[in-house]
């Protein structure tokens, strides 16, 4: 037999494709790299792993069984904790927190936070009246400021912009942090820096050596300033926190908020046709693909859920869906806080377009296609039935809710 080394077309193929099923058992075990700080990182499961307290590691990730496929338990990891008892400084971030949780553009921008403040400095997270987050502590918050008060509900920036005031005066933050968003953060930081007489530095992508970078002219240019007090950030202006917890301590105001009549009245949200929302600024998503048979249904359950309606391409190309509604890298790619695709098997394109939702939810009869693989939530079954039932969950809930208001 010949000593020539061949290569393998299908596997490197493979290697390359990571939505393929044995995309992970092709890759190169690493034990250690190069973290984006410089920072040399080891693998908590490589086999005979020493820790920092000098403890070793079993391996758990099923690597020594044939891969995670084989894998009989889920292991839940402990990350380290981080404690800082006498911050030298605080950074202040102010998270949008629609629906009450973290988007990933607030991870993000903890994630920022987390660099400025390095080893000596604490992350303080204001948050705007009741909120439904868990996961505050793997998201970098050292410090947790809840303002309370039926003056923060709806849009009342003028309350808002009082509080933070209460708060730079108590706590003297080195940087404060907003998300650049429509969804109240920029209005917010920028009546925040007007308040206090700064100007702030917007749409920053970028931190480094005390400059930072933001986007201009229309997003084709970058502009560079010295680092100011006040940051608006984009979307994935740094890496979310992932390897450390922190104590998410609560912290209270010293002294009373000062009460001011408001000059602007919120009249409460104005109903929108779903269908009248662009699929780019559309936070809730009804997809339908190939699998869906009776669109008569999925109509009727997209207006029951309140939701904007997509479609993939072959459902587009079979006259099912209009153009416009097409979601992918060949259509529009989306950003919404919930997709729901019905029916979809999960095309690369299509995944490429639904990279930025924060929540999927896949309704297939293929357990094993890559939409599957990507959802957060998972339903395996008839769409048609499917559908149907959760029609009538939702006429029950609503139901329930006009006799409990009668």
């Amino acid at each position: 037999m010949s000593d020539i080394i061949r290569r393998d077309p299908r596997a490197e193929w493979i290697a390359r494709n990571r939505l393929h099923p044995l995309h992970a058992a092709m890759q190169p075990v690493q034990h250690s790299w190069m973290g984006p700080n410089g920072i040399i990182r080891k693998n908590v499961h490589g086999v005979g792993f020493i820790g920092p307290n000098g403890i070793k590691r079993i391996d758990r990730s099923g690597a020594q069984q044939g891969g995670a496929a084989k894998r009989t338990a889920a292991v839940e990891v402990q990350l380290p904790l981080h404690q800082v008892p006498a911050p030298a400084f605080y950074i202040n971030v102010v998270p949008d927190m629609v629906g009450g949780r973290l988007s990933s553009h607030d991870r993000d921008l903890l994630g920022l936070a987390r660099q400025l403040a390095g080893s000596d400095g604490a992350v303080l997270a204001v948050v705007f009246g009741e909120h439904k987050e868990a996961g505050f502590s793997t998201a970098g918050v050292d410090r947790l400021l809840v303002l309370e008060g039926h003056e923060f509900d709806g849009y009342s920036p003028e309350q808002r912009v009082q509080g933070l005031r209460a708060v730079d005066n108590q706590f003297n933050p080195r940087h404060w942090l907003l998300p650049d968003s429509r969804s109240g953060g920029g209005e917010l930081g920028r009546r925040f820096a007007a308040s206090l007489g700064e100007r702030p530095a917007t749409r920053v992508w970028q931190i480094k050596d005390q400059t930072c970078i933001g986007r201009a002219g229309a997003g084709q240019e970058d502009l560079a300033r010295p680092l100011p007090r006040l940051i608006l950030a984009a979307a994935e202006c740094a890496d979310p926190v992932s390897d450390t917890r922190h104590e998410v301590l609560p912290v209270e105001l010293s002294t009373g908020l000062a009460r001011s009549l408001p000059r602007i009245e919120d009249l409460g949200a104005v109903a929108v046709d779903p269908a009248a929302i662009p699929m780019a600024e559309a936070e809730f998503i009804f997809s339908g693909g190939n699998g869906v048979k009776d669109w008569a249904l999925f109509h009727q359950t997209a207006a029951a859920l309140g939701a904007t309606e997509g479609a993939s391409r072959v459902a587009v190309d079979d006259g099912f869906m209009a153009r416009d509604r097409q979601v992918g890298a060949s259509g529009t790619w989306v950003t919404a806080r919930v997709y729901v695709a019905v029916g979809i098997s999960g095309a690369i394109q299509h995944l490429q377009g639904i990279g930025a939702c924060d929540k999927v939810v896949a309704i297939n009869l293929d357990p094993g296609c890559d939409m599957i693989k990507r959802a957060d939530l998972s339903v395996i079954g008839e769409s048609a039935a499917i559908l149907q039932a959760l029609i009538d969950a939702v006429e029950a809930y609503r139901n329930g809710a006009k006799r409990d208001a009668a």
